[in-house]
């Protein structure tokens, strides 16, 4: 009439010898840990992580007017499809006067994507454009970028990258500057 379904029983496991069974040598056996008493007047130390001097609350006091920039890849060939002068249009989104910085792991990354994009390699090597050297192993942008902006906060990102903006959310006191709308 049909094969029977043998029905699975509930929680079955392969038996095991606990360490602390009696039926074990006593060299074998594992001794119960001692814990030793806090004494209630010594200082307690908790690890905090360490909130850098320049935030003031959620102000990055770091952030003046002339605004460095750190531009990443996609951002120089958006500006590019959007038909934007990315000096220009960052100048005008922030009314002040901006230096676009450029790492030399962008720089890398631009020159991998080959002859496709030799006018956003020929952008990112205008004068305006100050360079940054890396000092890590590997070329990879994105940590580079996070990386450099944790450990100094006076730059704003410039990306449109929707990864890389997640994660640099995440750390508090720094900007974002991206590209939607052709603006």
């Amino acid at each position: 009439q049909g094969k029977q379904k043998k029905a699975r029983k509930y929680a079955v496991m392969k038996r095991m010898i606990s360490l602390r069974d009696e039926r074990l040598k006593e060299k074998d056996r594992v001794k119960a840990p001692v814990k030793k008493k806090e004494d209630p007047s010594a200082i307690k130390e908790r690890e905090v992580p360490q909130h850098p001097s320049c935030l003031f609350f959620q102000y990055n006091t770091q952030l003046g007017p002339p605004y460095h920039i750190l531009v990443d890849t996609n951002f120089i060939n958006f500006s590019i499809k959007a038909k934007l002068d990315l000096v220009q249009s960052m100048m005008d989104c922030l009314y002040a006067k901006c230096i676009p910085c450029i790492t030399d792991c962008v720089m890398g990354e631009i020159e991998k994507l080959g002859q496709k994009y030799r006018v956003a390699l020929r952008i990112a090597k205008d004068p305006r454009f100050e360079r940054l050297p890396c000092m890590h192993k590997g070329t990879y942008a994105d940590d580079c970028l996070v990386q450099r902006v944790t450990q100094h906060k006076c730059y704003i990102v410039a990306t449109v990258d929707k990864e890389l903006k997640r994660r640099i959310r995440k750390i508090p006191g720094v900007p974002i500057m991206y590209i939607s709308r052709h603006r």
